[in-house]
């Protein structure tokens, strides 16, 4: 597999050689310096060039990254969706090769780029080259746009509710023997609502400087051993008794954060709320 110095060396070395391509930036996890690296990362690189169309028409030149393994092209995807991305301001390959190594590329028009770091500058971001010096200098890179958020008290009101009340009808689902929309509910909308508090307990506890990264991914890192443990059963397999298993665990791990959350902010959490719910999940359970 080839090492990082090799991938940037190839990556830049293509740019300085075409002169179609006049600068060249990064950013993702490898330009983060609170990510430990490893062999999975993505090379996460953007090609500033005059034009895009003869990058288009002409795919064989992505061949100088590699032999490649499977590849996407995520903008004919979400155009086969009605998205009507416009190829003439930007363009991207997602590239596996066959050694490991994978390479996000987008090109994308000097006008477009210029304009992204004046809007829309993501702090993570390192200029690897500039011909024509096009790019504003970037500071060190920080990934403090990805930040836990301190809660409003509104916000934190309504994840409390929505969690309670959404899991009714998780219950209905299992009592239905309707099991795709019951494990939506669960994994998609109340889930959400369980990692969204356990995300502000770990803020609290950093003083909401840190990411728990893409997906909370970084969890583990942060939450102790007895709430990870939790955490982890709350996920089910299929299994209808599995799956009860897990709600009542989900509950109890929101109990236990939700209470830690609102007595730091000085919100006041409705317990209410929680012991209704438990009541009428083993009423269905039952039943």
């Amino acid at each position: 597999m080839r090492n990082e110095k090799e991938m940037i060396d190839l990556i830049v070395g293509i740019a300085d050689k075409d002169e179609r391509i006049r600068a060249v930036y990064m950013n993702g996890s490898r330009t983060n310096p609170n990510v430990e690296k490893d062999i999975y990362q993505d090379y996460d690189i953007v090609y500033v060039v005059n034009e895009t169309e003869t990058f288009i028409n002409d795919e064989n030149w992505i061949k100088k990254f590699g032999e490649i393994a499977i590849m996407q092209l995520p903008d004919d995807n979400d155009n086969a969706w009605g998205a009507n991305h416009d190829f003439r301001q930007s363009y991207a390959w997602l590239m596996l090769f066959k050694d490991g190594n994978r390479i996000d590329l987008g090109i994308e028009i000097k006008e477009k780029a210029q304009e992204s770091f004046k809007n829309d500058y993501d702090k993570l971001t390192i200029v690897l080259l500039d011909k024509d010096k096009i790019l504003p200098d970037c500071p060190p890179p920080s990934d403090e746009d990805y930040w836990i958020k301190k809660p409003t008290r509104e916000q934190y009101y309504a994840h409390c509710n929505d969690f309670w009340w959404c899991l009714n009808n998780v219950a209905k689902g299992i009592a239905r023997d309707e099991l795709p929309c019951a494990m939506w509910m669960y994994n998609v909308v109340v889930r959400e609502h369980l990692e969204k508090m356990i995300e502000w307990h770990i803020g609290i506890k950093n003083n909401f400087t840190i990411s728990v990264g893409k997906q909370r991914k970084y969890f583990k890192k942060y939450m102790t051993i007895e709430l990870y443990e939790l955490y982890k059963k709350t996920f089910s397999n299929s299994e209808y008794e599995d799956f009860w298993t897990a709600i009542f665990t989900a509950c109890k791990l929101f109990e236990i954060i939700a209470f830690q959350v609102g007595e730091y902010l000085d919100f006041s959490y409705n317990e209410n709320e929680g012991k209704s719910m438990i009541e009428y999940l083993k009423w269905v359970r039952n039943n």
